[in-house]
């Protein structure tokens, strides 16, 4: 069954591949473009998987269950993962679809991403990260038992939202792009060349996303989608060799950089691209944080920004807007000071 895993990543790692799904972009846009384009198409996969995974709950196929909310490893972490997914240049399956297209500044913040994953979960820190993660309030962590209601009446209000949001940008009129006359036809045209709406990758994401959690309950692991676990685990089999490290989540990352890949070499966007010392630097230092800073929140944009909002889950649903704010103040600092020496009118320094 573990095989499984190996599958369903390599499907993930090919939509979002192809469909350019970045959510460090997402969050950056918030700030750097005043665009929630794809911000929205990310709620939507949200919201998909929100009704799929209650309706698997329902039929007792999986058991959506939250513990007590760790708030204060929740907002420390989600802020320095947010902060180090713009020095990386993307989030951790950001890093992962992008390693495989042959960025080398995504190898360095993809290993030191899943190493220091594993030193704050196993290692080191490890001590730190209980600390924080003891830090927690009250007994119920999940929002419709904080607020006494159905869980059904929160699905009912992101599918709200998300459908309100996509149908606000998808009626707007949009800049239409120049492109080549398209080079093949039919299903090859279709997965390999023509560009991906957001909107129907989000939505692919997010039945992916439902299939993951009986999949993935069928080995023995109770959740559903999961980077950050599953890499720091890969990383610590590599080195001490434990086999019981290697389960349904280690498949899946094995998996994304898999389907990542037959993605990249078949649309020709396969390169080996070596960026500078700075760059290769910055992508250390963000891959670190993203590792220590995903162990501590409890996930990363997809544990906890995509998974664990969906089971309506206090830590998912504050580290989601505690990542917006740390890519916010990454932005601040990296982005914006260089937007501004490139305006028109402006002579770039150095030049």
């Amino acid at each position: 069954m573990l095989i499984s895993g190996l599958l369903i990543g390599a499907a993930l790692g090919f939509v979002l591949q192809r469909g350019r799904f970045c959510v460090t972009g997402a969050f950056r846009d918030v700030w750097v473009a005043k665009n929630t384009w794809w911000l929205s198409a990310f709620f939507v996969a949200i919201a998909v998987q929100a009704v799929g995974i209650w309706v698997l709950n329902a039929l007792g196929v999986i058991t959506l269950e939250a513990s007590a909310f760790p708030w204060l490893a929740t907002i420390i972490g989600g802020f320095i993962f947010g902060f180090g997914i713009v020095l990386a240049g993307g989030c951790a399956t950001g890093t992962y679809y992008r390693a495989s297209e042959g960025l080398v500044g995504s190898w360095f913040a993809l290993i030191f991403y899943a190493l220091f994953a594993t030193v704050s979960k196993y290692g080191p820190l490890a001590g730190t990260t209980e600390a924080l993660r003891g830090v927690t309030v009250g007994t119920q962590g999940s929002i419709h038992e904080t607020l006494g209601v159905s869980p059904w009446v929160l699905v009912l209000v992101l599918v709200g939202i998300a459908g309100v949001w996509a149908r606000h940008h998808l009626t707007k009129p949009r800049m239409k792009m120049a492109t080549l006359p398209p080079e093949k036809t039919g299903l090859n045209h279709l997965l390999f060349e023509k560009a991906w709406n957001p909107f129907a990758t989000a939505l692919v994401i997010g039945v992916i996303a439902i299939i993951a959690w009986p999949a993935s309950w069928a080995t023995g692991r109770e959740s559903g989608l999961g980077i950050t676990t599953p890499s720091a685990n890969l990383t610590s089999y590599l080195t001490t060799g434990n086999v019981e490290l290697v389960d349904w989540g280690v498949f899946l990352v094995l998996g994304i950089l898999v389907g990542s890949f037959v993605a990249a070499k078949g649309s020709g966007e396969f390169k080996l691209r070596v960026p500078d010392a700075q760059t290769i630097m910055r992508s250390i230092g963000g891959g670190a944080l993203m590792g220590i800073g995903a162990a501590w929140a409890g996930g990363c944009t997809i544990g906890n920004a995509l998974v664990a909002t969906a089971a309506f889950e206090w830590q998912g649903w504050v580290s989601f807007a505690v990542m917006i704010l740390g890519t916010g103040a990454a932005a601040k600092i990296f982005i914006a000071p260089r937007k501004k020496s490139t305006a028109p009118g402006r002579v770039p320094a150095g030049v």
